[in-house]
This record gives structure tokens, sequence and C-alpha cells, in this order.
């Protein structure tokens, strides 16, 4: 059973929706913008594995609060805190914490500066710096990336179409040269995410935000079980930056998604789903 609320943590409202039974250890996934970055497929699974997960709306996507385009409140610790408000809304002691592209970021932001909320971490599809330059030992946007982003207009926001071609086409150069990249599938969960949005503007809003203080220093003080998962395709953020990751927290394991670029298709759900139910088997309570 699945259930979708708004939930009012820290002065605003976060839309979330859980999968599972409350009983069963806690997994919360942290995406780049709308809960639908994780598909109710992929979350069905890990609930038929005996997981209570939760996906959610960052600020300024899907029915989360929403600010003016060009005008975020909050910073990457403001969403971290959003995380941990969740969790307490939910009266969970602690929880999984998984985190893709953007929401590994935040994941690894809670992780640190929250540990004692953190029962396992797995970090999908992202690197240890946000936004701006990468650092010199880090493989960076692919030119193909940039060509794209730099190159192609933004579109006309109130137009669906319009925006729905336009990020179709930044995840074709985001996962150009994978192996399972199944276009018709992200068109789809572009449409939904559209259809669901406030105001497609702001969902900008996130590459605008103060990423704070640097954390990859402090990698090293990571204790907790983690598991890095990253395809080897990925061209928005390159597989060096999984093996980065890997290397600074201390008993990581890296498992390479081979073929697989910025998206998680669903030829690669048996690998992902069966690896974070089995680094997610510990209680929560």
């Amino acid at each position: 059973m699945n259930t979708e609320k708004i939930i009012e943590t820290g002065g605003v409202e976060l839309a979330v929706e859980t999968f599972g039974t409350r009983e069963d250890p806690a997994v919360l996934l942290i995406g780049g913008g709308s809960m639908l970055s994780w598909d109710a497929g992929l979350c069905a699974r890990l609930a038929a594995g005996g997981r209570f997960v939760l996906r959610y709306d960052l600020r300024d996507h899907g029915r989360s609060v929403t600010y003016p385009p060009g005008a975020p409140e909050y910073d990457l610790r403001t969403l971290s805190a959003d995380a941990v408000g969740l969790l307490d809304a939910f009266g969970l002691p602690k929880a999984h914490i998984v985190g893709r592209t953007v929401g590994g970021w935040i994941a690894q932001l809670t992780a640190l500066d929250h540990p004692e909320r953190v029962a396992t971490l797995a970090l999908v599809s992202t690197r240890p710096t946000a936004h701006g330059p990468s650092d010199p030992d880090l493989p960076e946007h692919a030119p193909e990336v940039m060509a794209y982003v730099t190159g192609t207009p933004q579109p006309d926001w109130p137009d669906r179409t319009a925006v729905v071609e336009y990020q179709a086409g930044f995840a074709r150069a985001a996962s150009s040269g994978a192996t399972h990249f199944d276009e018709a599938s992200v068109r789809a969960v572009l449409e939904r995410t559209y259809d669901r949005a406030t105001d497609m503007a702001s969902s900008f809003n996130i590459a605008a935000t103060d990423p704070g203080e640097r954390w990859r220093e402090r990698l090293g003080e990571l204790t907790v079980p983690t598991l890095v998962l990253h395809g080897t395709a990925d061209r928005f953020f390159p597989y060096g930056n999984a093996v980065a990751l890997a290397a600074e927290i201390l008993g990581a394991r890296l498992l390479p998604l081979e073929g697989v670029g910025q998206e998680l298709p669903g030829a690669a759900w048996d690998t992902v789903a069966s690896a974070l139910l089995e680094h997610t088997a510990s209680r929560t309570e």
C-alpha cells in the first residue's frame, strides 16, 4: 500500500509518499527534485522486500513549497534539515538514507551533520562536491552535457510540450553512450513531473542555492555503512566521482551499474533493488 500526503516541517509543506509497512526498516529516498525521480516500481520492489519506503518532493518541486523563480529561500543545509524533519514527522528515530544526484549531496550532509539519524547511507549517481566547477581530480560534466546546457535555449515554461522536449534532450545528453537509456520512459516521467509541478521554472532554483561550506574534506568522518552505486556511462557526474566517494568514505562499497547513464532505467532495477535490500537490512527503531 502506498500513500501520498503533505507534511509540515520546518515551517514549510513537503509532499511525501510512502510504500510498505511502518514497522519495517525505513528507507528515505532523496532525489534531485521531484519524488518521481524514484520510480514507483522501484519503490514497490523495496517495499515488497520488507522496507518502509519514503520518497518526497524537494522544495520547489511537485506539490512541496514553491518559491518564485530565481529566489530560493533555502540552501543545501536547509534541505538536509527537511530530510530529518520528515523522519521526525513519521516518528522515525533513524532511517536508511539513499540519495541520488543532488539528493546525494543532501544525503552526505545528513550523514555528516545528523549521524545519529542515519542507519546506513547509499549514494547513487552523485559526487562529493556541489555547484560550480568540480575539483581538479574529479571528472567534470562531459562535453555533450555542457554543449546542451550552454547551447540550448530554455523553453517557454508554461508550454508543457516544449519543457518536456527540453528536459528529454538534457536526459539524452547526460546518458549519451548508455546501453540502457529508455527515452519513452524518461518522457513519461517528465510529463508526470510537469503535471504535478506548481511552477516548472522554479524547479531550477536548486541550481541557484547556496551550497554552503565544502564537505568533501569531512567524508573521512563517516563511519556509517555506505554503498556507492553509479552508472559507468554517466555523462553528468562521470563515474570517477563514484570512485572518489568510495575511496574517501571508510569501508564504502562501490557497485558499478554497467552501461547505465544519469538515468536509473528499469533494466537496472534488479541490481539496484537487490543491493539496496541487502544494504538496508538492519532495523531502524
